[in-house]
């Protein structure tokens, strides 16, 4: 791995252009098993440069409080509630501007490295309602001064809300600083439900179901910190839950080979069963997949119910360690200030406020509610994946997503550089900047190894191959629905449920494709209670042609390399 250029596989182009896609992932998938992505070790410390100003960020919001002072005196003031409650809205406003999940190369964003506040503060850029047909001045797919007013709302508020003192003391939560005003925390809820109706990505983009379920404890007041320690449980046992699948194990083998931390190739080798060959997870991958999902199942319920101690310490230590190893593995998708957020809040909720407890609350019903709602949407996310997005859903890197893979003739690619109102340029675009045109083929085939070595690529190069003309496959360029999401409606971090049949149609509306020039593959999600995997193929001006199964037995048996995934069509002709 060098310092300034990428570790890319070296082959002969020649003679690997000349082989099948299959061909070409294969080496590629290798390469990945014992480098990762090959990236520089100026962009790792690029996301750890990234991570130091998000923290000091925090630090010096804090200190805009009256009542907390001292820049070195972080001992006296860290857990304050107060503190945590704007280190919340902060990492909010920080993720909803674009600055977290998603950010920059590791998420194929090269130029520029974010999307978000430059596309939702810009006219006629895609919004996605989630419930147009239902509710009432939702409809549409085109951004709108409404839209751009209500998003500069957000920021503003919130950025009030960072700067403002606390209310007084609260002697239930043992301090003389208090709390944010309640207004204050409304309006931020209002303004993020509003948009929320008008556009789901923003939403998802603010990370609403941390960020702002933990919002709503503060308008609990002195209960206000034994709900957040039962959101924290949620998301760590939803997640925990989520993982109990077959696909786990493939992330983790995947996580790991691109870790800047476990450098050794021979180690990374040994997350495989028999590398080169079998780059199915190997036990050394079970092992971490199977131990970090029983800490995340059982360790929040000894941080919930210990209530201090010497078994509250080492619980926290544990769940501290868990995140480190997920931050320092710096994972695509570079969810990092999530974790860092969430060592914070085991210290703070768990640890310095470890008294409190459900015996302290003084009107258990609301955060009982809250409770119910929160877990009931983790239930039916589990169960119904195809209908709730795998962020609210709490299905954390399960490996088990909805994903897409789209098919574009260059005809296509070129209407969508007209007629979509983006900051982006298409992804091959992108890259072929980047790396000149004969050797952009090298990171696109790593994308599809990452692709491939997560179980649903398997499923999703074999559908290609049914979602094309038969002997026209060459026509197309195939792109990952992710890169597509981020150059449409500026932020992407893995789920398919924003660049499914309605963003297909809101493109669609804007560029006019003939039939056949875009052909799409959607893969939804293996609900919890099933072995299989349901997809659809969409022609992009024609609409839907095919609908069937995959077995996810089918897909976690063979090599990333394979697109020959038994398929059972349920509905439509195996010709499109």
């Amino acid at each position: 791995m060098g310092f300034f250029q990428p570790d890319l596989p070296v082959v002969d182009m020649a003679e690997w252009s000349k082989g099948t896609r299959s061909e070409r992932i294969r080496p590629m998938a290798r390469h990945w098993a014992e480098v990762g992505f090959g990236t520089p070790v100026v962009l790792h410390l690029f996301y750890v440069g990234k991570i130091c100003l998000y923290i000091l960020g925090g630090w010096l919001i804090a200190l805009c409080t009256k009542g907390i002072d001292g820049f070195t005196g972080v001992g006296d003031w860290w857990s304050e509630p107060i503190v945590f409650e704007k280190v919340v809205l902060y990492t909010l406003l920080f993720e909803v501007v674009g600055l977290g999940c998603g950010f920059g190369p590791l998420n194929n964003r090269y130029s520029p490295p974010l999307g978000s506040i430059l596309y939702w503060l810009r006219p006629r850029t895609i919004r996605l309602p989630p419930w147009p047909s239902v509710v009432p001045l939702t409809k549409g797919t085109g951004r709108t001064p409404v839209d751009i007013v209500l998003y500069a709302a957000l920021l503003v508020m919130t950025a009030v809300a960072l700067f403002s003192d606390g209310t007084g003391p609260v002697p239930e939560l043992d301090t003389a600083v208090g709390l944010l005003p309640v207004w204050q925390i409304a309006a931020i809820l209002g303004l993020l439900a509003v948009i929320g109706l008008r556009d789901k990505v923003i939403f998802l983009a603010a990370r609403g179901e941390v960020y702002a379920t933990l919002a709503v404890t503060f308008l609990f007041a002195a209960d206000m910190v034994v709900a957040a320690k039962l959101v924290f449980v949620v998301i760590w046992m939803g997640a925990a839950t989520s993982k109990l699948n077959k696909h786990f194990p493939f992330v983790v083998s995947t996580m790991m080979s691109n870790s800047p931390v476990f450098r050794r190739k021979s180690l990374k080798r040994k997350f495989f069963e028999n590398f080169p060959d079998d780059l199915r997870p190997g036990r050394l991958s079970r092992i971490f997949a199977h131990g970090g999902t029983a800490v995340e199942m059982g360790i929040p319920l000894v941080l919930f119910f210990s209530h201090g101690g010497w078994l509250t310490a080492v619980a926290a230590i544990v769940m501290v360690c868990f995140h480190l190893t997920i931050l320092t593995a710096i994972p695509m998708g570079v969810p990092l200030e999530w974790n860092v957020f969430m060592i914070f809040g085991v210290l703070v909720l768990f640890v310095a406020h470890a008294d409190l407890g459900l015996g302290s609350l003084q009107h258990p019903v609301p955060v009982l509610l809250l409770f119910l709602v929160i877990a009931g949407i983790v239930v039916a996310g589990n169960l119904f994946p195809h209908q709730i997005s795998f962020l609210p859903g709490m299905r954390y890197y399960a490996g088990n997503w909805d994903t897409t893979m789209w098919c574009i003739k260059p005809s296509a690619a070129e209407k969508i550089n007209k007629g979509i109102v983006a900051i982006a340029s298409m992804p091959q675009a992108q890259l072929e900047r980047f790396y000149g045109k004969d050797r952009a083929a090298i990171p696109i085939f790593m994308g599809y190894a990452f692709r491939a070595m997560n179980t649903h690529g398997r499923a999703l190069f074999t559908l290609v191959h049914r979602a094309m003309p038969a002997g026209r496959e060459d026509e197309y360029t195939i792109t990952d629905g992710e890169r597509i999401c981020s150059t449409a409606v500026g932020w992407n971090f893995g789920d398919g449920h924003m660049h499914n049949e309605q963003l297909i149609a809101a493109m669609h509306e804007r560029c006019h494709f003939a039939p056949g020039e875009v052909r799409v593959v959607l893969l939804d999600a293996q609900p919890i209670h099933k072995q299989t995997q349901s997809y659809r193929l969409v022609d992009a001006a024609t609409g839907e042609f095919e609908r069937g199964t995959v077995h996810v037995a089918d897909m976690v048996t063979r090599q990333p390399w394979a697109d020959d995934v038994p398929v059972h069509v349920l509905e439509g002709s195996d010709e499109p």
